[in-house]
């Protein structure tokens, strides 16, 4: 397997799944230019795989289709991705060259948000997963309710430990100075926090993370554990009266933060 988060803008990643023969599945080409200099020599990629509407993460796609006529584009029911050729519900699963992948809806971030989960031939488990989950955090919520996005959390996170999260921006060092703020007696947190700075220091993505890792340090996972339950008491003066005010309030919080 040979998967590329390639950087695109100031902070996004455009992902790039290749087989073989070096033909590539393309998720979320939200400019052309970094996936027309990475396959510049490859064969014509086997489709494209977009998981909403927003314009960094599609904006390449006309631009693509100029150099590749007729690839197959997979994205959600969605009157403003008007460039797909093929829409894509909850419980789909489709097929791109070697790779299968269920597609999975996930409102929140927008209203008609999808991830894309596969196990590939070689055993990986991976997830496409947009701007829902981040490593360390989660999509703020331009459309959706917060019902809506823990729930869509709640759905990714019960994927198998092993999933490896390809997420939509290099956002984890910025995400993990929140949750050391929320959850600072984490051993867990405070390593991969760690980790995080040591890769941006040395020019590398923090990206894929893996499941296991966002579910023993990510807080928008843990809104139920006691200690971040506490924590969110403590910042707002009262104690959350359920899992969704819990959730809301943390969001808000996350909103709101200047490390």
């Amino acid at each position: 397997m040979d998967l590329q988060p390639l950087p695109a803008f100031d902070d996004n990643y455009i992902w790039l799944l290749r087989d073989t023969d070096g033909r590539a599945l393309v998720v979320d080409p939200g400019e052309a230019a970094p996936v027309l200099a990475a396959l510049a020599d490859a064969p014509v990629p086997h489709a494209i795989l977009l998981t909403h509407h927003h314009g960094d993460h599609i904006g390449g796609v006309a631009e693509l289709l100029r150099r590749w006529p007729g690839i197959p584009i997979f994205a959600p029911q969605d009157e403003r991705i008007a460039i797909a050729t093929h829409r894509v519900d909850d419980g789909d699963t489709i097929t791109a060259g070697p790779w299968r992948f269920d597609v999975l809806e996930i409102p929140g971030h927008t209203t008609s948000h999808v991830a894309f989960h596969g196990r590939l031939p070689e055993g990986m488990s991976l997830l496409f997963c947009g701007d829902t989950l981040f490593s360390l955090g989660c999509g703020r919520m331009f459309e959706g309710t917060p019902a809506q996005m823990l729930a869509s959390l709640r759905t990714l996170a019960a994927l198998p430990v092993d999933t490896l999260v390809c997420c939509g921006h290099e956002y984890t060092a910025a995400n993990a100075a929140f949750a050391l703020t929320v959850d600072p007696d984490n051993a867990a947190l405070r390593e991969r926090a760690a980790q995080a700075r040591a890769q941006r220091a040395a020019g590398r993505p923090t990206l894929p993370s893996t499941l296991a890792s966002e579910r023993n340090c990510n807080p928008f996972l843990r809104s139920d554990n006691p200690a971040v339950r506490a924590a969110i008491a403590t910042h707002v003066g009262h104690s959350p009266s359920n899992d969704i005010e819990a959730f809301a309030l943390l969001r808000r919080w996350k909103d709101g933060f200047r490390a």
